[in-house]
């Protein structure tokens, strides 16, 4: 049997440099076409020029625009249940527990994490202008629910470790279970956090505008950043995509032209 001309692992490394150059290639262009979707989204600010534009439109609704501002209670704010002198309009409070249990077939402790309490607060909350305190323009955010946990800023975070002493040791092997630690974490969505929010605008009684999620199905997105940060995060990734392209491209020609080269050298010496 006669001996290869070449490396099967440079030909594998080839085909799998040019496969991954055109999956990233492809995610690449998947996130152009988002971000330039993105980029036709009129953005607002909670101010007078949005409320005349809604005066101005039919059934006085944008149905699907971007509004950033800085997050205010309409009421009473929640009061951070560890942090001093720390407010928000969304709170969750979560204790977990991570045990170990046996198990008989393997012979071995398995990790599994209990969720032993968690409680959820919210309050109504608007967007208004950046350093504008008290304004008589603002946008009511409904159904934040919808967006998910992406909004919250984790504020508290202790973890205890569980101490284990002979009679525990003794119940742990009756029982088949032990405790590892204990986690106790804090999220907010503070006072005073700057957020974009994605959807449908409407006014109602002439002075309150309401920003919610749009009626031909699109989701409510709400971002704890400013449009710009945002829309810099997907240029970010799409550049990300481009790059990774480009490099798999690149190793995947080297290792190609390599491949080429040592062929012709090989045949030069044959004759």
């Amino acid at each position: 049997m006669s001996e290869l001309p070449f490396n099967p692992l440079v030909l594998i490394g080839v085909g799998s440099s040019f496969a991954m150059s055109t999956l990233f290639y492809h995610l690449y262009r998947e996130k152009q076409k988002e971000l330039q979707m993105l980029k036709k989204i009129p953005l607002f600010r909670p101010d007078q020029r949005l409320l005349k534009l809604l005066h101005a439109t039919p059934y006085k609704r944008l149905q699907y625009v971007a509004v950033e501002g800085v997050v205010q209670a309409d009421g009473e704010p929640l009061a951070s249940q560890f942090v001093p002198r720390r407010f928000g309009v969304v709170q969750k409070i979560v204790v977990e527990e991570d045990r170990k249990f046996w198990n008989s077939v393997t012979s071995t402790w398995n990790c599994r994490t209990i969720n032993r309490q968690e409680t959820n607060n919210a309050v109504p909350f608007s967007l208004v202008s950046p350093g504008a305190y008290i304004s008589n323009v603002s946008v009511k955010v409904l159904n934040h629910q919808e967006a998910g946990s992406s909004i919250l800023e984790q504020v508290h975070l202790r973890v205890w470790r569980a101490e284990e002493s002979t009679v525990d040791l003794v119940m742990q092997g009756l029982s088949g279970e032990k405790p590892v630690s204990k986690t106790e974490r804090e999220e907010l969505l503070c006072m005073g956090t700057t957020m974009t929010g994605f959807g449908e605008v409407v006014l109602e009684g002439g002075q309150v505008a309401k920003l919610q999620a749009p009626r031909d199905g699109r989701k409510l997105i709400l971002v704890p950043t400013s449009h710009r940060s945002f829309m810099e995060r997907h240029e970010g990734s799409a550049n990300m995509w481009k790059t990774l392209a480009a490099v798999s491209g690149i190793t995947g020609a080297s290792l190609l032209a390599s491949l080429v080269y040592n062929l012709a050298k090989r045949d030069d010496r044959s004759k």
